[in-house]
């Protein structure tokens, strides 16, 4: 029986199991192999985040959605692969932006050399994934550009924030669905398609990974706030010292608007002060993580894995879909 950590996903299928190591192990060698260059320093950044791990929550969606085909297609493992290096090549960025210092348990790349040669191991990377796209045809290549234009429309709303008269979580909803659920539901969409599944398949998946990638970023919103920094990789309250507004957050405003108590109103005070300073950062944190707005956070991430749950609805029994289902449940059980 496999366990895909850190999802706590029991794969009990023999077959499913070998097809699923098998997968992960040849995305983990065409990951390396995309990230060699003839400059040593070039192999030496762009393998950094690559050999520190990671989740490679999107190589298993594809892996999983090409089950329902045929799952040893030749492009499903560089599908994979372009996925997760364009995944890759965005944290590099989005670390420059952040000023992070902590990514998957090390310096982060900005942190060990400096912001320049982040962002051109990030520029690298999409060069790569680019290049292995290149090979699995023209409406891979479109489908990656339609998904890429998102991811950086997201951004682009996170930076400039709700339109006036915009409710703030509806605003945040739309960027994650442009910043995490357009990668995530391409990598459904591409284990369909490089498997030779049928069109409705292929929507069913799509549908399935843009509902779970919401969820999964809901749990990272939440995890900015409840971890440790063990689950996430990351140094507790990076978003919060950014003032990045996540779910917290603007449940936390949302409430102190409606009638909250002095209590809910001093806490979003402090929220709007200068969370670079080490003491009211950590006050910050100890008021989210009890205060209701946690727990607010916590429900909207499980409601949105239910949704991703009920669109597997149409799918054919077939253990893929009992490891997709059980995937619900293990991203938002990293934020319980």
């Amino acid at each position: 029986m496999t366990v895909v950590e850190p999802f706590g996903l029991n794969v009990r299928d023999q077959a499913l199991e070998a097809d699923v190591q098998a997968g992960l192990a040849a995305v983990e060698r065409g990951l390396m192999e995309a990230t060699k260059s003839d400059v040593p320093f070039i192999t030496e950044a762009a393998q950094h985040l690559v050999r520190a791990g990671g989740k490679r929550f999107r190589p298993l969606l594809t892996l999983l959605s090409a089950q329902f085909a045929d799952p040893y297609a030749p492009g499903v493992v560089p599908a994979a692969v372009v996925v997760e290096l364009t995944h890759l090549a965005t944290l590099y960025h989005d670390d420059v932006m952040d000023e992070a210092d902590v990514r998957r348990g090390v310096p982060s790349a900005n942190a060990n050399w400096d912001n320049s040669v982040a962002v051109l191991t990030g520029d690298f990377l999409f060069a790569r994934a680019s290049h292995v796209l290149a090979d699995l045809g023209p409406e891979a290549v479109r489908i990656q550009a339609e998904a890429f234009e998102r991811l950086v429309t997201g951004q682009i709303l996170e930076t400039a924030g709700p339109r006036e008269g915009q409710d703030a979580i509806e605003h945040h909803l739309d960027v994650l669905a442009g910043k995490t659920g357009s990668l995530i539901a391409v990598a459904c969409r591409f284990g369909a398609l490089m498997s030779g599944a049928g069109e409705r398949l292929v929507s069913v998946l799509s549908q399935y990974g843009e509902r779970i990638g919401t969820a999964f970023q809901l749990a990272d919103d939440v995890l900015d706030i409840a971890s440790d920094g063990h689950e996430s990789g990351k140094t507790p309250g990076t978003d919060l010292r950014e003032g990045i507004a996540t779910l917290p957050v603007l449940h936390l405003r949302a409430l102190a608007a409606s009638g909250g108590s002095a209590l809910d109103r001093e806490l979003v005070r402090l929220l709007e002060g200068d969370l670079t300073d080490d003491a009211r950062h950590a006050d910050a944190l100890a008021g989210l993580r009890a205060h209701p707005a946690l727990d607010l956070a916590r429900r909207d991430a499980v409601a949105h894995a239910e949704q991703a749950r009920a669109a597997l609805a149409p799918l054919p029994p077939h253990p893929a879909k009992d490891a997709l289902a059980a995937l619900c449940d293990g991203v938002v059980h990293r934020a319980g």
